[in-house]
């Protein structure tokens, strides 16, 4: 998303929460000056991206042990 300084002076809080959960692009004079983002948002897209890779029935340490024997 894009906006204005203009704009992010005028609606900073609703700005804030949106960038939780998608960058958003201040422009001054027609050209990109700044990005909000959330600083964590990697952490969750990696952290999502590992969901479903472990089968539901194994145990944590059936895991750990399979984990230490690929090392």
């Amino acid at each position: 998303m894009s906006i204005t300084a203009t704009e992010l002076k005028l609606n900073l809080a609703k700005y804030l929460l949106l960038s939780e959960t998608e960058d958003v692009y201040i422009t001054k004079n027609g050209k990109i000056i700044s990005k909000l983002t959330n600083p964590f948002q990697n952490r969750v897209d990696t952290a999502e991206s590992l969901f479903g890779i472990l089968s539901e029935d194994i145990t944590l340490e059936e895991a750990k042990k399979e984990r230490l024997n690929k090392i």
